[in-house]
């Protein structure tokens, strides 16, 4: 008889200032490389680490799913109690949430049904302190009921050339593209997206597009233009990666 590897799925929490983004990266920090190393001093196994999504260099997470396997059994919550520990003792930001035993088959990437993404805007004078690197400071008044409005522009299956990297790896540019909301509480404007899967700085694209939008620079004809345009070099601004958040991972059954 084979043995068949016990599979663990964490939900992790980490602020993105210290990495260069999720996957490990030979030039800097990762949050891979940090829950590895965790996991391997709790274990003394080496084990790869596959999550949901692969974030930027300074994006944060606020629950992402991921998973790795290990030869052996061991109980899901003190494996999250001693990988908490270790990630703090090394002095990681980065905190598991949630860790359960998985079917060998479920798969943290492949398995996923459905992704959101939170990004936050400070929209005031004043510089930030308690949001420094957590968030966007526009000084310039935002219109977030036009920002809105602009947003449903993107909503559908539509070719995103023109909101994706030029690093981007993905093989097609078409994308769907199930709800992207803008709101206001106070001086925050909160950005919210939803889809099966993004492309590469496609959020950030866009918030940096509707941004220009809500300061008046664009037009909400000026936005669908853009995205008709199907040109990267159409793309009007970028927004900073310090204010998206990875929120959440659907799948099945859940």
């Amino acid at each position: 008889m084979v043995d068949v590897p016990t599979r663990f799925a964490l939900t992790l929490e980490w602020n993105g200032g210290p990495y260069m983004g999720f996957q490990r990266q030979s030039h800097g920090p990762s949050v891979q490389q940090a829950v590895e190393e965790a996991v391997h001093s709790v274990t003394g196994e080496a084990v790869a680490l596959n999550a949901a999504g692969r974030t930027d260099t300074g994006v944060h997470a606020l629950g992402m799913r991921a998973h790795f396997d290990l030869s052996r059994a061991f109980d899901p919550f003190r494996m999250m109690e001693a990988l908490n520990a270790r990630l703090r003792l090394a002095g990681h930001p980065v905190a598991v949430l949630d860790c359960i035993e998985v079917a060998p088959d479920w798969h943290a990437r492949f398995s996923c049904t459905g992704r959101a993404y939170e990004y936050r805007i400070i929209n005031r004078r004043a510089p930030l302190t308690l949001d420094l690197g957590r968030a966007w400071r526009i000084a310039k008044p935002l219109d977030e009921t036009v920002m809105h409005e602009a947003a449903q522009l993107l909503v559908g299956h539509h070719d995103f050339t023109t909101f994706r990297s030029v690093h981007c790896q993905s093989a097609s540019p078409l994308k769907t593209l199930d709800r992207l909301d803008v709101r206001r509480d106070g001086d925050r404007v909160i950005v919210e997206a939803a889809a099966r899967s993004f492309l590469h700085h496609q959020v950030r694209s866009m918030v940096g597009c509707l941004a220009l939008v809500g300061q008046g620079q664009w037009s909400v004809a000026q936005l669908g233009e853009a995205l008709a345009a199907k040109d990267r070099s159409r793309l009007g601004l970028n927004a900073p990666p310090e204010g998206l958040y990875f929120v959440s991972a659907q799948y099945p059954g859940e």
